[in-house]
């Protein structure tokens, strides 16, 4: 589904150092991915260039077997990211954002209105269609901006940190709705720096540092004992060892 070569990113204004330096990864169709890595690591960057909201000046992003720089209108057709930042307008309600956004994918009439409905049922905000979304809650705000997502009943889906900040019957919604949607056939790419999640729901997790792929595998391929070395016991003793244990802003 996804195949990126040599990504090299800098944000204009950055005097730090690239936000994504030769990244190269795969990520196989219909697999539900977990995308690792500690703040500043370059995995918002990556979403935002896989979707096409930015572009690479040097390196290459295919997306179901098209070149994004090329077929970027007919990528997005077929793809959709759900910010770590809620992506909404907050004065109106929850239905009527969906209709907003809706419209600009290009829906109306019926389908339209059976996209919101499906939205609504997915995201279990039918209780919550008429409420604004300034006074829904952390989760129910976290839900609406899934529920944005999943309106053009995308064929891959780009989820940023989409549990930070919920409280935990919240983060067990969405992420059985993500398992859900894997189910269902949806690609999956899920970044987060909740190893546990990443561990319980991804087949295959890549870890991200310093614009760089660390490592890459299955959990089990992961934790495999590496000759002269001790076994990681857990995603977070691999992630540590990978990324080691100074702070960050």
């Amino acid at each position: 589904m996804i195949k990126v070569e040599n990504l090299h990113f800098r944000y204009p204004s950055a005097s730090a150092p690239p936000a994504l330096d030769g990244l190269s990864l795969e990520v196989p169709t219909g697999s539900l991915y977990g995308l690792l890595g500690p703040n500043g690591s370059g995995k918002t960057t990556l979403l935002s260039l896989l979707s096409g909201i930015l572009s690479p000046p040097l390196g290459a992003i295919w997306v179901d077997g098209m070149d994004l720089s090329l077929h970027l209108a007919a990528v997005q057709a077929r793809s959709a990211l759900v910010p770590q930042d809620l992506a909404f307008y907050p004065r109106l309600s929850v239905q009527e954002n969906l209709e907003f956004f809706a419209g600009v994918g290009g829906l109306s009439g019926t389908a339209a209105s059976a996209r919101v409905d499906e939205a609504l049922r997915l995201a279990a905000l039918l209780p919550n269609r008429h409420q604004r979304a300034e006074r829904c809650s952390g989760g129910l705000k976290r839900r609406l901006n899934i529920a944005i997502g999943l309106l053009r009943r995308p064929a891959l889906l780009l989820l940023d940190e989409p549990t930070v900040g919920i409280d935990p019957q919240s983060r067990h919604f969405i992420m059985q709705s993500v398992r859900d949607l894997h189910a269902a056939g949806t690609t999956v790419v899920y970044a987060s720096h909740y190893m546990e999640e990443v561990a319980e729901l991804c087949d295959t997790v890549g870890v991200l540092d310093k614009g760089s792929l660390l490592a890459q595998g299955s959990l089990e391929q992961l934790l495999a004992v590496e000759p002269g070395r001790k076994k990681a016991r857990t995603l977070e003793d691999l992630f540590l060892r990978l990324t080691r244990t100074a702070l960050r802003d």
